[in-house]
């Protein structure tokens, strides 16, 4: 169409603006976390856009905040955004919810505008109880200054503890991203555990509308990706490789997740389904050599597929439906597991391939291949320890198992 006959169309779309990153070259240079935030920050003030990160390797002292209608896309392998080495130190005085700086033993380590992750922990266990995540605004010989009041008691008799330890990439009530094209270096050895509930290389928290492609988080001590209260996840060719905890975390009421063409290996998890995530897709991916379980559903876990993938060499099973007791509102009904391998799983316990330890209803198994490569690490095809429901296991093949079904349930079909 001639474009003088269209000239007075409306001109509403708005054209996305570009900015670009580098160590050396780029509107904005540097190779830390302060340059990407400008970048960012830049993007937000006119309503978002590309932010283009040149190769390199980029140090982080401190999370990359997202913000909504921005796209980062990196070079590939080339760009590898990679955590600081963490320090701790314990408390040296109370600090009150209503405080905003703490006393601390020692401040070697920190730095302003660094990441800070403060805990306690008034049961005496291992796991934190509060959690509070900020900002080093200002350090004075041994008061570090945060961005705000705490809101939660960090306490001597709690053993309360202030760590430089954060995610790489985070954001809480932001939507519509995009992330692609890049590496997410957790810097395990130099770094301490961090809880999956609160970090991971990625930690997004009440966000919506994310696609991750070609992403690649490694060596985290904690999550590789962790997206809790979360709708409409989309992760395309995404790798977690060598994380301390789970690869993926689906968390809590998380809807419609999918992976497509994603890989998990060498993590304690491949893919965890935390509580009440629906609708979640797990197509052609690899979830391989992971320390505990390939894939694990749970608690109000429904309506999952788990299509044309590769389980394998997990070490304590390749898919686990985790056991909630005779409580069956809270099983994960309606799995779907079909037209994938399940293979040389759960060597370091039972030897199950797809191990269902709860009171599900509606599970279709069909389809697949769930075989022994001839090392006696998968002994069982599928192990059912539960009643199950309307089951459908059907046109399977099954190669050198022990047992190809074991059941100490009742079934219905």
């Amino acid at each position: 169409m001639n474009n003088n006959a269209t000239r007075n169309r409306p001109l509403t779309t708005r054209y996305e603006p570009e900015i670009t990153i580098g160590p050396h070259d780029g509107d904005i240079r540097g190779d830390d976390d302060k340059a990407l935030q400008a970048g960012m920050e830049y993007l937000h003030r006119m309503g978002g856009g590309l932010l283009h990160l040149l190769p390199g390797e980029y140090t982080m002292h401190n999370a990359l905040y997202l913000r909504p209608h921005v796209t980062i896309r990196g070079a590939g392998p080339g760009t590898v955004l990679k955590k600081s080495a963490s320090c701790v130190t314990r408390l040296a005085q109370d600090a009150d919810w209503y405080e905003a700086c703490i006393h601390v033993e020692h401040t070697e380590g920190f730095k302003v505008g660094g990441g800070i992750m403060l805990r306690s922990y008034p049961s005496g266990g291992e796991s934190p109880v509060d959690v509070v995540k900020d900002t080093v605004t200002a350090i004075d010989g041994q008061v570090i200054s945060l961005t705000r009041r705490m809101e939660k008691n960090m306490w001597l008799a709690h053993n309360a503890t202030a760590a430089s330890v954060f995610p790489i990439i985070t954001a809480e009530r932001v939507d519509d991203v995009t992330i692609e094209n890049l590496v997410l270096d957790g810097n395990r050895d130099e770094n301490e555990e961090i809880n999956g509930n609160y970090a991971g290389a990625v930690f997004i928290q009440y966000c919506n509308n994310y696609t991750f492609r070609n992403v690649i988080a490694r060596h985290y001590n904690g999550d590789g990706f962790s997206f809790q209260v979360c709708d409409d996840i989309h992760l395309e060719g995404c790798k977690a490789e060598n994380n301390a905890n789970l690869g993926f975390h689906p968390g809590s009421g998380s809807q419609r997740p999918v992976f497509a063409r994603c890989e998990s290996r060498g993590n304690s998890q491949g893919i965890f389904f935390c509580w009440g995530v629906s609708d979640g897709l797990v197509d052609a991916c690899r979830l391989t050599d992971n320390h505990d379980f390939g894939l694990s559903i749970g608690h109000r876990d429904t309506d999952t597929r788990i299509i044309n993938s590769l389980i394998e060499n997990n070490a304590r099973g390749g898919i686990l439906f985790r056991d909630e007791g005779k409580r069956v509102f809270l099983a994960g009904h309606r799995t779907s597991i079909e037209s994938s391998i399940i293979r040389d799983n759960g060597f370091a316990a039972e030897g199950a391939g797809v191990d269902i330890r709860g009171e599900v209803h509606d599970t279709i198994i069909r389809h697949n291949r769930l075989e022994d490569s001839g090392q006696a690490k998968q002994k069982i095809g599928i192990r059912i320890r539960g009643n199950m429901d309307r089951t459908h296991i059907e046109d399977n093949t099954f190669i050198g198992l022990e047992d190809d079904i074991q059941s100490e349930g009742n079934l219905s079909f």
